[in-house]
């Protein structure tokens, strides 16, 4: 059991213990809100949540699936909250085993995130849990307070209609000028240039790591790129939005996402999720 003084070692200590689980979560998460971007917020929620509930907490929990149903919950909630789809109703019609769980699994995995919110929470959450993460009906019934009945019953709907919407195509938009702008200086590695575009009260969020606000704090984290080497920063899209994908060396696939804000040409928010790279791969 940890030691539950609100402490940085300590909280280091808890993020040690769950790391191997975090990609998972997330990828749990992305699904669930439709956005890879909302789901690591998700996953941050759920963290701080399971971290300071165990201080109440006699022993620990099985870590996984406590997690997961703290997980669920909290996706739900952040769905209701915008206004996202979750009324759903359903029987718990038995259609025994699913056939092609193979075909199944390979359908999911390739979806677009952002399709999967337009299922029903139920089926949403049993096709990511079964098809995505490899879990059993009955971990699936655990995790969700369902009967497996019911989980059987989420699955096939929500496989069908998974299967009607990867016809459908993800519209991407061209880079807009202000963030082709943004990556271009940076490339440049022009950063007076960056900093002029910043606004006064910009505020920067270094995902899982420190937060800083105001231009003259903000300005100062350039300088730790300006130290790295062989990267690259190109305009792109993720889940509908228009982000920055950052590239170490000649791959081509990004190793992690910036997200911008703007107020009248102005940055007025910077996400950067360097420090937590498995959000460049949810499959």
């Amino acid at each position: 059991m940890l030691d539950l003084n609100t402490t940085r070692a300590t909280r280091e200590q808890f993020l040690a213990l769950v790391a191997d689980i975090r990609p998972e979560l997330h990828r749990y998460c992305a699904r669930m809100t439709g956005s890879t971007t909302d789901g690591e917020d998700v996953v941050q929620d759920t963290l701080a949540r399971a971290f300071f509930a165990l201080s109440e907490l006699d022993e620990m929990p099985p870590l996984r699936a406590w997690l997961f149903r703290i997980a669920h919950n909290r996706a739900i909630d952040f769905n209701r909250r915008y206004d996202r789809r979750f009324g759903e109703s359903f029987e718990e019609t038995d259609f025994g085993d699913e056939p092609d769980d193979s075909l199944a699994r390979s359908e999911a995995v390739s979806a677009a995130i952002s399709r999967f919110i337009e299922l029903a929470p139920a089926q949403r959450s049993c096709v990511i849990l079964k098809d995505v993460l490899g879990h059993s009906l009955d971990e699936i019934a655990s995790i969700l307070g369902l009967t497996v009945p019911a989980v059987k019953a989420a699955l096939h709907r929500g496989r069908a209609r998974l299967r009607e919407l990867r016809s459908i195509e993800v519209p991407v938009g061209t880079a807009s000028p202000e963030i082709t702008r943004y990556a271009e200086l940076f490339n440049a590695r022009d950063w007076d240039a960056v900093r002029a575009m910043l606004a006064d009260d910009v505020r920067l969020d270094l995902v899982s790591r420190t937060q800083r606000t105001g231009r003259r704090e903000v300005g100062n984290y350039f300088t730790n790129y300006d130290k790295l080497v062989d990267w690259r920063f190109v305009p792109s899209w993720l889940d509908g939005r228009e982000v920055i994908a950052v590239f170490f060396g000649p791959s081509d696939k990004p190793d992690y996402f910036i997200e911008l804000a703007w107020r009248d040409g102005a940055v007025v928010h910077i996400r950067d999720y360097r420090y937590v790279p498995y959000i460049a791969d949810v499959r």
